[in-house]
């Protein structure tokens, strides 16, 4: 079926006779005529009756419309859905997220993604925020959401949040008993403490590392965990201490509070030997510079969004 007979056709039906269509379709009367003439011959039968006032159709022409029309709402889809795709509104976005932070945002986001992209899905890489940028540097991950401050040139960071590293702790521990809770400390006021710790390959747990070294402390680690909440959890029944962002505990000190918490001093510079010692192996580049009349994105405890460029 041709384009052109069809949108000819379907334009006769509308107005009811040649004459308006020929004014409206701005063509003289013949030249529609001979076009309708053509869309009968290939047809092999005759589409109106021209017999009427108004023209109607005649058995065949209404397959022939019902066929136009069906031709035409699927052309127009199709124009629709390539704009869509120009526009990125189809394929898949592959998310780097850690399993906490997943917790804390997708059931905000994801609905309210989903009624913005509805065709586009969503590929969730669930991993530690120290690998997810090897992730992204590498293209396994399009964009990520984590913890971590900028030491790669080839990555875009975003700063959407800033979040304060805090040492929760037992009620029972010596420190809490010592210590008036809330009260900012070094981490030296609990190298006599027992703690409970992110696994390697966490950005929490670098962080914690290096403020170990700097203090030239080594305290007892006695479990590993992938999950804060399970830590958490541990921390309110047993006398343990553990790092983690204040954006996921209670930080209240309350008496309903499981736990106390304290403000974590000397992160906000991590650069220097320590920064090399803690990202050795996967840094390709120095961090880029901070713009002007903005911070300088060097707290590790500030939650970023990073993508590669």
């Amino acid at each position: 079926m041709n384009e052109k007979h069809m949108q000819y056709v379907l334009t006769v039906l509308k107005e009811g006779s040649f004459t308006n269509a020929a004014k409206k379709l701005y063509v003289s009367q013949p030249s529609l005529s001979q076009i309708i003439k053509t869309a009968e011959s290939n047809l092999g039968a005759p589409i109106f009756n021209r017999s009427t006032d108004p023209i109607t159709l005649t058995p065949a022409g209404q397959l022939y419309v019902e066929a136009a029309r069906q031709v035409t709402t699927i052309s127009t889809n199709l124009v629709k859905q390539v704009e869509e795709l120009s526009n990125e509104e189809f394929g898949k976005i592959r998310l780097g997220i850690s399993v906490q932070r997943g917790m804390e945002l997708l059931p905000e986001l994801y609905p309210r993604f989903k009624k913005r992209f509805p065709h586009v899905e969503i590929e969730l890489h669930e991993q530690g925020s120290a690998t997810m940028e090897k992730s992204v540097l590498e293209g396994e991950v399009g964009i990520a959401l984590l913890t971590t401050f900028p030491k790669h040139a080839d990555l875009y960071y975003d700063l959407i949040q800033e979040e304060q590293l805090v040492l929760i702790v037992n009620r029972d521990c010596a420190l809490a008993k010592r210590i008036r809770p809330g009260t900012p400390i070094d981490i030296l006021e609990a190298k006599d403490e027992t703690f409970v710790s992110s696994r390697p390959g966490h950005s929490v747990r670098s962080i914690q590392d290096a403020l170990f070294i700097t203090r030239d402390m080594k305290p007892k680690i006695d479990l590993e965990t992938i999950s804060i909440e399970i830590g958490k959890h541990v921390v309110a029944s047993s006398p343990v201490v553990m790092a983690c962002p204040d954006a996921y505990v209670d930080t209240s000190n309350s008496a309903e509070s499981p736990y106390f918490s304290y403000p974590i001093l000397g992160v906000e510079n991590p650069e220097g030997h320590v920064s090399d010692k803690i990202y050795e192996g996967i840094s390709r580049g120095p961090a880029r510079a901070p713009q002007s009349g903005k911070k300088h994105l060097t707290d590790p405890a500030r939650s970023l969004r990073i993508f590669k460029i």
